[in-house]
């Protein structure tokens, strides 16, 4: 199983359709085929080990994906925001590594021992003109396709491994061959360097969907895009819904109404915004896609029919569902976890365990995580209802421990998102000679309007019991986020510690 096998199929079966466009240019999918072949010959003449990617959405994405994939040589998408030492550590560690760069970026890139470097316009020019080998790549399951590098919140960040079976298996497990119609079109605005990233081009392609990438995310150029391609199909991390839903609501014009399919995931999204998106947009069929970089992508998914099913009821049990993650897919088993690594009851709050074909949970130059039977500990804190329905409390770390009690800072966000007055906010935990620790929320307010700490205080002890209620209440004009839409809670948590 290699990952060529999916665009093989695609080139065969829809080789004239439209594969890629960015800007005004665009492959289409004989020509990716052609493209990934000519530039595999370039990698392995160059003789690389490994080869990597500086750039934002571009045609040089998916090109060089499947160049790699031909030629037996991983890939490594990098964080085109890292700059100097950064990205002179992850090169070093890739080297011997062919780095395809934006074209930008070439000239400030510094000489590093055993890196190759080649723009963006060069790469693409001798993909298209050469002419494709033959199909020789290999078709080992455990070669290594893509190297994922995690934020390094803490110390240097860990390549994570995901080998050919890991993403094939996640494809042919959750996306239909030539299920999409010749004018479907998916939008492809998350970065490259992110797992829903690459995954989006691996299902597109499996799919024959036309991809259409947006350079970098706002909201306008993101809803522009989507009304003049007449895109069908999308996928956000949910500070981009956010911003998103805030365009379509300042702009009655900005209707798309050729969007049918939306999914969300990378973070916990507020359960208000999830309510006004499918209010503001009644036709599309919207879908939470829970997953991890080391799980090759979506775990679970709350699917169409699981959200208007929950936004229809009057039944709290099947209402709150609208706020989880959905039910595994059939390929993945998952399992709740105590401490000491025992099972849990349904309600009862654990770590998520997972075990499935696409799981890798393997980070290069370091053993697996996975235990003799498989599992994978997701460092995630969560719990499942009665129906197998998952709920996400945050990161194990993220929990906040006072006086002996664990608390979700997932709970109580959600609690003073639903404030009238509340735009966003972050819990996190903060030290207390009495408590050990104690609970504190970071707000920013909508505009033209205000909150008293008094006020947030009372409305969370409404709701929650009162240990919940923050004993620290800050404003501030935004929260730091990462690009995929994660709340870096540990710059909350430095903020409030110098402002102490």
């Amino acid at each position: 199983m290699n990952l060529m096998m999916l665009l093989e199929m695609a080139a065969a079966g829809f080789p004239e359709r439209v594969a890629v466009q960015s800007g005004g240019d665009a492959l289409t999918y004989e020509g990716l085929f052609a493209g990934s072949g000519a530039a595999a010959a370039v990698i392995r003449a160059s003789g690389a080990e490994r080869v990597a990617l500086l750039d934002v959405n571009s045609l040089a994405v998916p090109v060089l994906l499947f160049a790699g994939a031909w030629a037996g040589t991983p890939v490594a998408p990098l964080n085109y925001r890292l700059t100097g030492t950064e990205l002179d550590a992850l090169l070093e560690r890739l080297a011997p590594v062919y780095l395809v760069a934006e074209d930008a970026r070439c000239a400030d890139l510094r000489d590093v021992p055993g890196v190759t470097v080649v723009s963006r316009s060069d790469f693409l020019a001798q993909a298209g003109e050469g002419e494709a080998p033959a199909p020789d790549w290999a078709n080992d399951p455990d070669a290594i396709a893509l190297l994922l590098f995690t934020s390094g919140t803490t110390g240097a960040p860990k390549a994570a491994v995901l080998r050919h079976r890991h993403l094939t298996s996640y494809v042919l497990g959750s996306v239909e061959y030539g299920a999409a119609a010749e004018e479907d079109a998916a939008l492809v605005s998350v970065p490259p360097y992110h797992i829903a990233g690459m995954a989006s081009v691996v299902s597109s392609v499996y799919a024959g969907r036309r991809m259409v990438q947006l350079e970098n995310f706002s909201a306008e150029a993101w809803v522009d895009l989507a009304r003049r391609e007449h895109v069908t199909n999308a996928m956000v991390v949910p500070t981009m819904l956010v911003r998103i839903v805030d365009v379509l609501e300042a702009s009655p014009d900005s209707a798309l109404p050729d969007l049918r399919a939306i999914s969300y995931g990378g973070g916990r999204m507020p359960l208000a915004v999830v309510e006004r998106a499918m209010k503001l947009l009644p036709h599309v069929d919207f879908t939470n896609a829970y997953g991890l970089t080391e799980t090759s992508s979506t775990i679970t998914v709350l699917g169409p029919a699981d959200h208007r099913e929950a936004a229809a009821s009057t039944e709290p049990a099947v209402r709150m569902r609208l706020g989880s993650l959905g039910t595994p897919l059939p390929s993945v088993e998952l399992e709740i976890r105590d401490d000491d690594g025992v099972r849990v009851a349904p309600g009862e709050p654990g770590e998520i365990h997972v075990r499935g074909e696409q799981i890798s949970g393997e980070y290069l130059g370091q053993d697996a995580r996975t235990d003799a039977d498989g599992w994978f500990p997701t460092r995630d804190r969560g719990w499942q209802d009665e129906g197998g329905y998952l709920y996400l409390d945050g990161r194990i770390d993220d929990v906040i421990v006072r006086g002996g009690e664990n608390i979700s800072p997932g709970e109580v966000e959600d609690v003073v998102l639903a404030h009238a007055a509340v735009l966003d906010c972050a819990v996190v935990g903060v030290p207390d000679e009495q408590w050990g620790e104690v609970v504190a929320a970071v707000i920013v307010t909508r505009e033209g309007q205000e909150v008293s700490v008094d006020e947030i205080r009372d409305w969370v002890r409404e709701q929650l019991r009162s240990s919940r209620a923050p004993a620290r209440v800050e404003f501030r004009e935004e929260l730091p986020y990462s690009e995929t839409g994660k709340l870096l809670r540990r710059l909350v948590r430095a903020d409030l510690m110098g402002s102490t």
